[in-house]
């Protein structure tokens, strides 16, 4: 079996990610795809196992395997986490169904840890431009502030949400180069520092429920025997 057949025939979960999932989409915007296989567990048995991901079939379209998804997940990969709150699904069987159901069990406070080193390093890279070009690339300054808005407010409410509408103008400005780099830079400085006040009262457990998640894909892994 190869690996678009996997992504063709065994997808569970498929939506869409990227500004148009965020709230901020403009006409020239991309369509991201992201989903996830459950890959047939005969194929494991084998000495080649199935792919932990693949690319395509479709342009800007990435999945990954059901295991590597919710091992992510647990990890608080922020990518990983945002495709479980996406508004815009694609494909949902009723085992990418009973995934999405388990959108808390992935969350907890790993995710203070993960987003914050995400930030720093998007975060270095955005000063590199400043100081090279004399101007950061803008369309990457807005995504980090929508990623510290929704990690601050995660934090806040133990809920994650990838809307940015509420902020969209004011982010669609900052693509479009309109606030100074100060300004911008500020606005990510006070982010941050909200973070970490959030972090001393936050709802979240301080780790993920690793016994549910692990539950669920033995489950789905036994009924994909046949």
């Amino acid at each position: 079996m190869d690996d678009l057949t996997l992504v063709r025939d065994h997808t569970v979960y498929r939506c869409v990610m990227g500004s148009r999932a965020f709230g901020l989409a403009t006409e020239a915007s991309d369509t991201d795809r992201r989903g996830v296989y459950l890959a047939p567990t005969p194929l494991f048995w084998r000495f080649e196992k199935p792919p932990t991901h693949v690319e395509g079939p479709r342009d800007e379209e990435f999945s990954w395997e059901l295991e590597r998804f919710c091992a992510l997940a647990l990890r608080a990969n922020p990518n990983i986490l945002e495709c479980l709150h996406s508004p815009l699904v694609d494909e949902l069987t009723p085992v990418g169904e009973e995934l999405l159901s388990l959108r808390e069990a992935f969350l907890s406070r790993r995710a203070h840890t993960t987003f914050s080193r995400y930030a720093a390093s998007q975060h270095g890279k955005l000063l590199a431009d400043v100081r090279v070009h004399g101007a950061p690339r803008w369309k990457h300054a807005m995504h980090l502030l929508r990623l510290l808005l929704s990690c601050r407010d995660l934090l806040r409410t133990g809920r994650l949400s990838i809307d940015a509408g509420p902020h969209r103008d004011r982010l669609l400005a900052v693509r479009r180069g309109e606030l100074a780099w100060d300004e911008v830079d500020a606005w990510m400085a006070r982010l941050q520092e909200e973070t970490e006040t959030a972090l001393a009262t936050t709802p979240l457990p301080a780790e993920p429920d690793l016994a549910r998640v692990e539950d669920f894909l033995v489950r789905a892994r036994r009924a994909s025997v046949a």
